[in-house]
């Protein structure tokens, strides 16, 4: 399959409006497991705020060898904004009208709410991970509308940033599109049809033309 017939396969299955944000991030592999995430699972843009010379832009993303090794390619397709403070990206957002879900593993001065019990399906979204070490910052926190929390029954209640955007995007993701297929009627026309018809939620999945 080439590119072009692939990006027309998958096109509807991309999640407008629905951005990741890494805040301060200090590890290459785990820059290069979100991006890969994001581009697996259909996240529209990667904001990256602090100081990392990594992805300080769209440009240099895709140029970096390192990380382009890492995500297997994943970093030629995924969109980079960069901004210098956290203050700077939760004003852009909050310009741009998006509702903010910071991620943690505890309980981090608001009330967490579970990934798995809560409704994802604001028409603007961004999902906010912080440093590998220091988690989310106070200034994200008490800017934030939600916090999102992965529940765990292991001792130690900790995931790493790659595992972290993976289990969230892929959820929060999948949810979004089942939202605009149920309740938009999202409709497409099938190769060689001429009328718009409704397909099946798997069939919308699979893309079965």
């Amino acid at each position: 399959m080439s590119i072009r017939e692939r990006i027309r396969k998958i096109k509807h299955l991309q999640n407008k409006y629905f951005i990741c944000v890494l805040e301060y991030p200090k590890d290459i592999k785990n820059i290069a497991s979100a991006i890969r995430n994001i581009s697996a699972f259909g996240v529209e843009k990667l904001y990256v705020v602090g100081g990392t010379k990594i992805v300080h832009n769209f440009e240099s993303a895709r140029k970096n060898k390192r990380l382009k090794n890492l995500s297997v390619g994943a970093n030629k397709w995924v969109f980079v904004k960069h901004f210098n403070t956290t203050a700077e990206c939760v004003a852009y957002l909050r310009k741009n009208l998006y509702t903010i879900a910071v991620t943690s593993s505890h309980q981090i001065g608001k009330e967490n709410v579970n990934l798995y019990e809560e409704t994802f399906t604001q028409k603007r979204l961004a999902v906010w991970f912080g440093n590998e070490s220091k988690g989310v910052s106070e200034k994200a926190v008490n800017n934030a509308d939600m916090c999102i929390q992965i529940p765990m029954g292991g001792i130690v209640e900790s995931l790493n940033l790659g595992t972290s955007t993976g289990i969230i995007l892929s959820y929060i993701g999948y949810q979004r599109l089942k939202f605009v297929y149920t309740h938009k009627k999202v409709r497409f026309k099938p190769r060689g049809q001429k009328k718009l018809k409704m397909r099946s939620w798997q069939d919308f999945i699979e893309r079965k033309d």
